[in-house]
């Protein structure tokens, strides 16, 4: 299969999750990764999700980073550019949907990527040796690239992997991901 049909493949996948589904499997998902050992790190890049395309809730993770007094780092696209701005999520931050229809700040202190330990990475699918496929804008990709090379960076998956999905140079694998059934590491 190619990339865009594993896209398809997987987007139609998410479609047939119910909303109790999709709330369900993010709270497993939430408390597996409790049981990850990245809790001595401080600085947390999270997604926010596009509620619409059925992605994982991390409400429930935000809440176990905010418990836990962890720094929490959300994207933002930059106009005109094929990169992510880094912001820092505060009480006072205000969150406006983006073309994509992602929650993003509308303004905020912007962290650099290399200050950041831990990424909690979308994706539609991911196969056994970490390789990830995304919605294929490369904004992960760049900016994986952009952080320091001893950040951990973990995928988030209501599925399990798939044997092997198309990858190319340029593309970032994942330390670990992380599904409803449990944690698996690359």
């Amino acid at each position: 299969m190619t990339k865009e049909e594993y896209r398809i493949k997987y987007k139609n996948l998410r479609a047939k999750l119910s909303d109790e589904d999709v709330e369900e499997l993010s709270l497993q998902i939430a408390n597996n990764v409790l049981k990850q050992h990245i809790w001595e790190y401080s600085n947390y890049h999270i997604f926010l999700p596009i509620s619409n395309n059925k992605e994982i809730d991390t409400e429930y993770i935000l809440h176990i980073l905010q418990g836990r007094d962890k720094s929490i780092i959300v994207p933002k696209v930059i106009k005109g550019s094929p990169n992510l701005a880094h912001i820092l999520l505060q009480d006072n931050t205000v969150l406006k949907l983006s073309n994509f229809g992602v929650p993003e700040p509308v303004s905020g202190i912007e962290i650099q990527p290399s200050q950041i330990e831990v990424v909690l990475v979308p994706l539609l699918v991911y196969d056994e040796i970490g390789n990830r496929i995304g919605y294929g804008g490369g904004y992960y990709d760049r900016f994986l690239k952009q952080c320091n090379p001893k950040a951990i960076f973990i995928g988030l998956s209501f599925f399990e992997a798939e044997e092997r999905i198309p990858s190319e140079e340029i593309d970032i694998p994942l330390h670990f991901c992380i599904t409803p059934k449990g944690i698996i590491s690359f």
